[in-house]
């Protein structure tokens, strides 16, 4: 458990954990004792369009501590690691940063560096996302180099359409990109890193608690209102349980098996962040739950 107290009040502060554990509520608890401005680290909460479903702040939270990079991109534009690097980097010389979300490549990027891979072009993203989209992943995967087969999660489609649309762009696999590597533009070791440790079966009951509490808060309406204009190729789409409340208003879902559904998608994107954050994040000072 962190105490507060151990934690330098002038040190920038970095809080990852898995949806749902309450990084948020560690990350306004420390600014209003210590100060900071709290700046987002997750990737689906950078969106317009989807502030339930995605558990950015509320008015409340927003109203207790200065918040930074929340909602701020349009829902219909790509948004890359590289266009968040470049977004905090500003950032990190005012007031005194606490970085929290559940993007690990965020992180990893902020603290390890970033290879400066060129854009995507549009028609080879058109294509990744139709073969994705068609299930066609492991196929993806089959054609990308050894050594990056080696470090990318293969069960992870994103992951996997990634380095397949790094290797379709430059002709070099990504882990050749990643040996390229710049300096990181904030490194580890001048952070308090923390990373939420939460108990499988106590984190899983508070993800299914929550959804329901964003339902109570107008998720449903919120789907509504992003339908005449849902497209699932939209990086924005993934947010977790935006299609499942999309199908149940086309009426290709009921309403309990859409929740049903929301809530094991919701569980297994904690499982995949739970096992990312062990495996990467050794260095850091857990903080364990409950």
């Amino acid at each position: 458990m962190i105490n507060i107290q151990d934690i330098s009040a002038d040190q920038p502060v970095l809080i990852a954990g898995p949806t749902a554990s309450g990084k948020t509520s560690l990350a306004i608890e420390i600014a209003e004792a210590q100060g900071g401005v709290i700046i987002n680290a997750d990737a689906l909460q950078v969106y317009s369009g989807w502030r339930i479903l995605t558990a950015r702040p509320s008015d409340d939270e927003l109203a207790r501590a200065p918040h930074r990079m929340y909602g701020h991109v349009d829902y219909k534009d790509a948004y890359s690691v590289g266009h968040w690097l470049r977004d905090i980097a500003p950032m990190l010389t005012g007031e005194r940063p606490i970085i929290v979300g559940g993007t690990g490549l965020y992180f990893q990027a902020l603290t390890q560096g970033l290879a400066e891979i060129p854009t995507t072009p549009d028609d080879v993203r058109a294509d990744a996302d139709a073969r994705r989209l068609n299930g066609e992943t492991d196929a993806m995967f089959a054609e990308l180099d050894p050594v990056t087969q080696s470090r990318i999660d293969h069960l992870n489609p994103m992951r996997v359409q990634r380095a397949y649309e790094v290797l379709k762009t430059t002709g070099r696999g990504l882990a050749a990109w990643q040996d390229a590597t710049p300096a990181p533009i904030l490194p580890l070791d001048g952070c308090f890193p923390i990373v939420m440790d939460a108990d499988r079966d106590w984190l899983n009951d508070r993800i299914e608690r929550r959804f329901h509490m964003m339902l109570d808060a107008g998720a449903l309406d919120e789907a509504r209102a992003m339908l005449p204009d849902w497209d699932p190729a939209r990086q924005s789409s993934r947010a977790i349980g935006a299609p499942e409340m999309i199908a149940h208003l086309r009426g290709e879902m009921d309403r309990d098996a859409a929740i049903d559904s929301a809530i094991i998608a919701s569980r297994q994107y904690a499982k995949r962040q739970r096992t990312w954050f062990r495996s990467k994040m050794s260095q850091w000072t857990p903080h364990i739950l409950p």
